[in-house]
């Protein structure tokens, strides 16, 4: 997502650079004299405005071919009312002149919007008569200066956007009559009849809709849901003097236990918990969120728009267009836990599985959250700021969801939908449905073994050639933005997943051992992994943005097809080497204890993190300044909040219903060891046996008794829900 949005923006860019202008973007706009003054006479447009319009008639407002509305009507009246109000010195109607942007300084150097004063001009209230309130409309208005200057301006494609405030009772159409008959007066130019210079798409006023059936729905809902953890959680503290005796449904809703369970920091030393998972899901997490941020900085309105394209060129922003990588780390971690938790589950049920309870506690694992993000980022956002460009950015428009919410909750969003309700979920529907494969190809490794770890490779291989096919044939191309219909298919995202199964498959049948290599062995994995991780990242370098060399779509495809194969293949020697004693420093970051709560809270993180960022994004007053350290503060005041946000709907959310789950549900594992009282009373004591028995970051459920030799549902732990599962699941229990 954040690859394709930047590539379109930036290709906006260059396609602006590889015109006939004669200009380079880089280096600055050139304008000559002429061009420049014109310019500068829209400089103070609203001035020029008002005083062209000081004596308004009806029909500078309806265009010669129709009769005049009701609504005309009062749009004159009003404006009529505004303009008296400015020959008598009445400072509302100042302020409405005042809160307009205008053609903004620093244009030259890439300073291209304007946003005014949003509140000044939605905060004017003035009864006009006793039955009349005249309030103010803030809009945006798209200046084509290429138009403007006379077809010779070199900014053509960059439109500057600038802010207008008239009386609410006017039409964004009145407003662009009234701009365009100003425009031929003022600069004697006559703009085409089919260009719209003010959208009512961007047009507010202070008015607010009343909240409808769904939105009370959605916050009566948080309600009962936080009054009940609230009412648990003080139970726990002031009632319950003997957790050993706490009621089993209040600790499904105490946050004192939930939050105990989060942060309780594992150190369980056996070789075969893979603790570097952790710093893995985390240091992914964080790729997603500044990658998010990163596209938001370069689309909001700043004052150096064309250092963005400088930027651009940079190996840096490699870093931040391959983000897709970061989800490719989640895919690997997925198969690769599947493939080792079932896998060890399987050996004690001789090669059963059910099936059904499997999906149902998966479905039930994942579903509450997704369907409380739904409402809330459709109803409840909305409701918590506004802004010149609220409910109008990158992610922010839900209306989707109305339709297409039921795509979402079915985990097929990705294939029957024409816009995903949530943008972040198209993750969550490929692992779900590689999730509802996994059962097969359980199958086939535990009853072939190596031959049916080799059907699972060609599978591998065989998605990959498809891939491959599908960029040649199609001509498509990065480039150019034509992966676009391809990066959120399951069957062109499987690679790392499948990689992920087979690797979790090998350290299943070494669980246990100890592997001896050389030193030299160790060098030559340490390298060929990075050479793997590195390429990946910057091989499109030399032909990105500005670059002379091109790259043919053959080049392109193998790249493309081989890189999702190639990542995960460079991630299985890292979490191999720390898994056996080679990991040195990588290991000791990525195995740091205070990974472990973010890695807990990961998959609310990356369900809750675009709430955060397009309510900051929506709530711009103001441009900003583009650079990589102005970036890096947007980012930390995104993830702190975004990670806060989620702690607290973990607490509400996602862990009362994982307790409720195994509550209702048969467990999936054998009953847990009855040190689990003296593990609540004391978190550091009987750490070991805490983490072999833990499935997910919940507490610990009320186990239900099970038959030793009935098949359970084995927990199939996706990257999504983003668990310490590595001391839980992977334990060195051996045959």
């Amino acid at each position: 997502m954040v690859r394709l949005t930047l590539l379109l923006f930036i290709c906006a860019l260059a396609k602006a650079k590889a015109s006939n202008w004669d200009v380079e973007l880089h280096k600055g706009v050139e304008m000559d004299v002429q061009e420049y003054e014109r310019m500068v006479k829209l400089r103070h447009l609203s001035e020029e405005f008002f005083s062209f319009y000081r004596n308004i008639t009806l029909s500078d407002l309806v265009p010669d071919s129709r009769l005049p509305t009701a609504q005309d009507l009062k749009c004159y009246a009003e404006f009529a009312q505004l303009t008296a109000g400015l020959l008598s010195g009445s400072l509302w109607a100042y302020r409405m002149i005042d809160s307009w942007g205008s053609v903004p300084a620093g244009i030259l150097v890439g300073h291209f919007r304007d946003l005014g004063h949003y509140d000044e001009c939605v905060n004017i209230q003035q009864a006009t008569t006793a039955s009349n309130n005249l309030m103010g409309q803030y809009c945006l208005a798209n200046l084509p200066l290429q138009q403007l200057l006379g077809n010779m301006g070199p900014v053509g494609m960059l439109n500057v956007q600038t802010a207008v405030c008239f009386p609410a009772s006017c039409s964004a159409t009145h407003m662009d009559t009234l701009l365009q008959r100003l425009f031929k007066q003022l600069i004697g130019v006559e703009l085409d009849a089919d260009v719209s210079l003010v959208k009512a798409s961007t047009c507010k006023t202070a008015e607010r809709e009343s909240y409808d059936g769904l939105t009370i729905f959605t916050i009566i809902l948080l309600s009962v849901f936080g009054a009940v953890v609230v009412l648990s959680t003080l139970y726990d503290y002031v009632l319950c003097e003997d957790q050993k005796k706490l009621p089993a449904i209040i600790r499904v809703f105490s946050a004192r236990f939930n939050s105990r369970g989060l942060f309780r920091i594992s150190n369980n030393s056996n070789p075969n918990v893979v603790h570097c998972l952790h710093g893995m899901r985390g240091m992914s997490l964080i790729w997603v969120c500044i990658g998010h941020d990163y596209l938001i900085a370069s689309t909001t309105p700043v004052i150096n728009l064309l250092d963005v394209y400088t930027w651009a060129k940079s190996p840096f922003m490699y870093v931040i267009y391959e983000g897709v990588f970061a989800v490719d780390t989640f895919f690997f971690i997925s198969g690769m836990l599947v493939s080792m938790v079932a896998l060890r589950s399987m050996e004690k049920t001789k090669g059963r599985l059910n099936i059904p309870l499997m999906y149902l506690h998966r479905y039930l694992r994942l579903t509450p959250i997704v369907a409380v993000a739904i409402l809330v980022y459709l109803k409840v956002l909305p409701l918590m700021a506004d802004g010149p460009l609220y409910g109008t950015w990158n992610f922010d428009n839900y209306k989707s969801c109305n339709t297409d919410w039921f795509w979402t909750l079915l985990y097929i969003q990705n294939y029957a939908a024409d816009r995903i309700c949530l943008a972040q979920t198209w993750y969550l529907a490929i692992d779900m449905q590689l999730y509802i494969i996994a059962p097969l190809l359980l199958i086939i490794v535990y009853k072939w073994g190596k031959k049916g770890a080799a059907v699972v490779l060609l599978l591998t291989l065989l998605l990959a050639a498809y891939l491959f096919s599908i960029l040649v044939i199609n001509d498509y191309s990065l480039l150019s933005g034509g992966d676009i219909g391809l990066s959120q298919k399951t069957h062109n995202r499987a690679s790392g997943w499948l990689v992920g199964f087979l690797f979790g498959y090998y350290l299943h049948t070494i669980r246990g051992k100890s592997i001896k290599l050389s030193r030299a062995t160790v060098w030559l994995g340490w390298i060929t992994s990075l050479a793997l991780l590195t390429t990946c990242i910057f091989a499109m370098y030399p032909y990105g943005f500005g670059k002379s060399k091109t790259l043919s779509i053959l080049s392109e495809a193998f790249y493309v097809s081989l890189s999702r194969i190639a990542w995960p293949l460079g991630l299985s020697w890292v979490v191999f080497a720390c898994m056996q004693g080679y990991g040195g420093l990588a290991n000791s970051l990525l195995s740091a204890p205070l990974w472990q709560p973010l890695s807990k809270l990961s998959f609310c993180v990356y369900m809750w993190h675009l709430f955060i960022q397009n309510l900051n994004a929506g709530r711009t007053r103001v441009n900003t300044y583009f650079s990589d350290y102005d970036v890096m503060l947007r980012f930390w005041q995104d993830f702190g909040f975004s990670v806060l946000m989620a702690y607290i709907m973990y607490i509400l959310i996602e862990a009362p219903c994982g307790g409720l789950e195994s509550l209702i549900l048969p467990n999936r594992r054998a009953p847990p060891t009855p040190k689990l009282p003296l593990a609540e009373t004391d978190p550091n004591a009987n750490q070991s046996a805490n983490d072999a028995e833990n499935q997910t970051s919940a507490p610990e459920p009320i186990q239900t008794k099970q038959r030793e030799d009935s098949p359970s549902a084995p927990p199939l732990e996706s990257k999504t829900e983003l668990e310490a599962n590595d001391g839980k699941d992977i334990d060195a229990t051996s045959s």
